[in-house]
């Protein structure tokens, strides 16, 4: 669920099978309300820059850019490695710790009601929960929730062996084999944490942990009487008809139609890793929706559609984090400059079977790009993240 994927030692590279696949490049173009528009004349940046994700050894990756003008979806390589389909249009993939920016848009707007108080603590909210191991929910502040700055340890640095990363690493995605098929409760995820230590006082530096978005989903249930789920539907996803986004419900292990296959490596085999219980990423990354929704989303969320102004702007003021250095993360956001010199905010985020690369620029184009497979180097990690540069700055 991070934004850059770290590796362990064993990580691996993608396996051959598919490496040498040719590029299979669709492109089409609807507008937002998924209605048939002129197609965009195509950029060849583009084109090269999925071309270049493929070569290095993922199966596939898509990229949707929305602009004023409408929306195109540009595809190469195979969204399913059995059949030798290309990712299909319109493709519901897992949009990982995307999820992070529905839940703090849910609590800007609790922010916003009166109903939460951004600096307010959070044993006010959720009493004896944020307790234990050095670990006080009466230091840390909602607002410290959201930024990363809360100290909190996150759950899979360790405490459950299936959810532990390994040592000595920044690896945050547990054991695939081990999680596949187990449901975890968001308070079952948050008293893992809370046997680990703090990892620095509140308030002092930001390191990104999922605990700080696990703990806000019960907060939001807590204030509202309903699920986070419920309430990121009601307010966000309804409102602003997204019809491809959900929130997967208890037991459902799968993705709607059409949809790609995720693939993970394990121990430098290939598999399809589409189907699994994604409970263990709960309100820090279980989402699920198509790369045009999740462009609807942040062009909403930016545009003002979302939260008043005031909201809006906490949510977009920024600290240096761990996970990207060179960028800066607000409550929800990340901002970072691209080597064009266009700026973009949105979030990104992995899960095993797919990684995803999101960004709104000041003029309003909106890009959501999509590998189905986690990058397993550091150097495959690099291409996915100059091919989102790529599509950007030529968009």
């Amino acid at each position: 669920m991070q934004l850059n994927t770290t590796f362990s030692s064993k990580s691996r590279r993608a396996v051959a099978a598919g490496a040498g696949l040719l590029a299979l490049l669709t492109l089409t173009a609807c507008g937002p309300g998924n209605s048939a528009t002129a197609a965009q004349p195509e950029r060849p940046e583009i084109r090269h820059a999925l071309e270049s994700v493929v070569q290095a050894g993922f199966p596939g990756a898509q990229a949707v850019i929305t602009t004023a003008a409408g929306e195109q979806t540009v595809s190469a390589g195979l969204g399913d490695i059995s059949t030798g389909a290309p990712i299909p249009d319109r493709a519901h993939v897992r949009i990982g710790s995307n999820t992070k920016s529905f839940v703090a848009t849910v609590v800007m707007q609790l922010v916003a009601e009166g109903k939460v108080e951004l600096d307010g603590p959070v044993e006010r909210y959720l009493p004896g929960v944020v307790q234990g191991s050095g670990n006080d929910g009466n230091r840390i502040t909602v607002r410290q929730l959201l930024q990363h700055t809360s100290g909190l340890p996150d759950y899979l640095a360790g405490g459950d062996p299936s959810l532990r990363a390994e040592p000595g690493t920044q690896q945050i995605e547990p054991n695939p084999e081990v999680i596949r098929l187990r449901h975890y409760s968001p308070a079952e995820l948050v008293r893992i944490a809370m046997t680990m230590p703090p990892r620095h006082e509140p308030g002092a530096r930001s390191v990104y942990t999922n605990t700080n978005y696990i703990v806000l989903g019960m907060l939001i249930e807590q204030v509202t009487g309903s699920p986070a789920a419920t309430e990121i539907t009601t307010r966000i996803i309804e409102p602003l008809g997204l019809r491809d986004t959900y929130f997967p419900a208890p037991g459902d292990l799968g993705l709607r139609a059409p949809h790609p296959r995720g693939y993970q490596q394990i121990d430098g085999a290939r598999i399809d890793f589409t189907d699994f219980d994604p409970s263990w990423g709960d309100t820090a990354g279980a989402m699920i929706a198509t790369g045009s929704d999740v462009n609807r989303f942040f062009l909403a969320l930016l545009g003002g559609e979302l939260l008043p102004a005031a909201q809006l702007e906490q949510m977009r003021q920024t600290v240096t984090f761990d996970r990207m250095p060179s960028a800066g993360y607000g409550l929800g956001l990340v901002e970072q400059t691209l080597s064009c010199g266009r700026k973009t905010v949105a979030h990104g985020g992995s899960i095993p079977g797919f990684d995803t690369r999101t960004g709104v620029t000041a003029e309003g184009v909106a890009v959501t790009l999509t590998v189905n497979e986690l990058p397993s180097s550091k150097e495959q990690a690099e291409v996915v993240e100059r091919a989102f540069d790529a599509v950007v700055c030529a968009s």
